[in-house]
């Protein structure tokens, strides 16, 4: 046809792996097998090391610096940029995150959304982030969700703290300050901002702002009831008695 039309033709040799045809379920999966490969490769060369790296799967646009370490199945979704000198530690999964140099991630961790990790900060196991920016030696070891948030430089985050960002209709933003201190399974509800080197007590629900140096707490006060173990054993025992009759 070309030929008829008066057009010149020309036949060029590629490598079959650059030409699959896409013509079946399985497809797909061969030739993101080769793209794989090849990302893998070219972040090694690069000079990261992957301890497994057919476990690892890389986005197209995954950035790697130089001396960063890659544990076994970890995900890198697009939009993730990565310093040098970083480790990041199994089974987490990263999207739309950028990580300066020095930093610790995972194992377990997920990063998503705008979640902009600072120097050195240490990101535990199940620890999620989403939309938040996290200065200098900030620590977030375990079992936290952290999101619209800022957090100061050498903040500590205990564990099973969340700030509670969606109130059903809009998103709020939490600020914590320099060097401040949350306390295991607090719930910091939004808006709202730690002063600098604040302490918020384990098990509290913030709804306040809380002002720098502060301590704030918000607990019920304990009550022991000498006893009662037993008595209330007593009770439940005798009505599934009850029940079984």
């Amino acid at each position: 046809v070309a030929r008829g039309r008066g057009l010149g033709c020309a036949v060029v040799e590629g490598d079959a792996r650059d030409l699959p045809g896409i013509d079946s379920r399985a497809d797909p999966a061969a030739v993101e097998a080769v793209l794989q490969d090849r990302l893998r490769a070219a972040a090694m060369d690069g000079g990261a090391t992957l301890m497994d790296p057919s476990s690892v799967t890389f986005s197209y646009d995954t950035r790697l610096g130089r001396d960063v370490v890659v544990e076994p199945h970890v995900i890198f979704g697009p939009g993730v940029s990565v310093a040098d000198n970083v480790r990041i530690k199994g089974f987490s999964h990263l999207e739309d995150a950028t990580i300066a140099e020095g930093a610790t991630i995972g194992p377990f961790a997920r990063l998503r959304g705008g979640a902009r990790v600072g120097p050195t900060v240490r990101i535990g196991n199940f620890v999620e982030l989403k939309n938040v920016d996290l200065e200098r030696g900030v620590k977030i070891s375990h079992l936290t969700y952290v999101g619209d948030a800022h957090v100061g430089e050498a903040a500590n985050i205990g564990a099973g703290t969340i700030t509670c960002n969606y109130d059903g209709v809009s998103k709020h933003r939490t600020t914590i300050g320099a060097g401040a201190f949350i306390g295991s399974n607090a719930a910091l509800v939004a808006p709202v901002t730690i002063g600098d080197h604040a302490i918020v007590g384990a098990g509290s629900v913030i709804t306040e702002d809380v002002p720098a140096d502060a301590l704030a707490v918000t607990r019920a006060t304990q009550q022991n009831r000498e006893g009662g173990a037993t008595k209330l054993m007593a009770r439940q025992r005798a009505a599934q008695a009850a029940r079984k009759e």
